[in-house]
């Protein structure tokens, strides 16, 4: 168990060493397969001088059940569509779930300022299949807009790509010797 503490722990280590505030990051960048997980996206700045006004997020494929938190001054939306995966949950069979998640600020004076940082966050359960997962972000100003969709063509670094999407390490804890419950 405590090898997959470790691997758990270096992956964090490894990801966050890499985050930094010029881009969409989340908090937490890894964890178990299948389990439950709190995605906290942050914020490091808006576009350019523009405060930051809405954020929408892709949900990526195989990462179930997202439900986003309220934040107070932004209205929360969900966009519901069919599944590329149906999944089971509690004995029943999902063939529609969340893709997207949105928030937008309610007026000007609730909007982020680009001088300023915050999180935007939703919960969901991980695949159970381990591997890099990759969160698309739509950063919105009043003028203009931080498109952090990037993927690497392979593997995970986001070296040279100007507009890295959100990385979440999905990894295999069984395998380190864990017991999910």
């Amino acid at each position: 168990m405590k090898s997959s503490f470790a691997s758990i722990a270096a992956a964090c280590a490894l990801c966050l060493g890499n985050s930094s505030f010029a881009h969409v990051v989340l908090q937490d960048s890894a964890a178990a397969a299948g389990s439950s997980y709190r995605a906290a996206f942050r914020v490091g700045h808006g576009c350019g001088d523009e405060a930051t006004s809405a954020m929408r997020i892709t949900i990526p494929a195989g990462f179930n059940g997202a439900q986003p938190m309220p934040k107070a001054g932004w209205t929360v939306s969900t966009k519901i569509g069919t599944l590329a995966a149906p999944f089971d949950s509690h004995g029943k069979k999902y063939t529609e779930g969340v893709l997207e998640v949105s928030w937008t600020a309610n007026g000007p004076e609730n909007a982020l300022p680009a001088a300023y940082y915050d999180e935007f966050v939703l919960r969901g359960t991980t695949p159970s299949k381990p591997g890099p997962i990759w969160f698309k972000v739509l950063q919105s100003c009043a003028q203009g807009a931080n498109d952090w969709a990037e993927v690497p063509a392979s593997g995970t670094s986001t070296k040279g790509l100007k507009s890295p999407a959100a990385l979440l390490e999905v990894l295999d804890v069984q395998a380190a010797g864990a017991h999910a419950h």
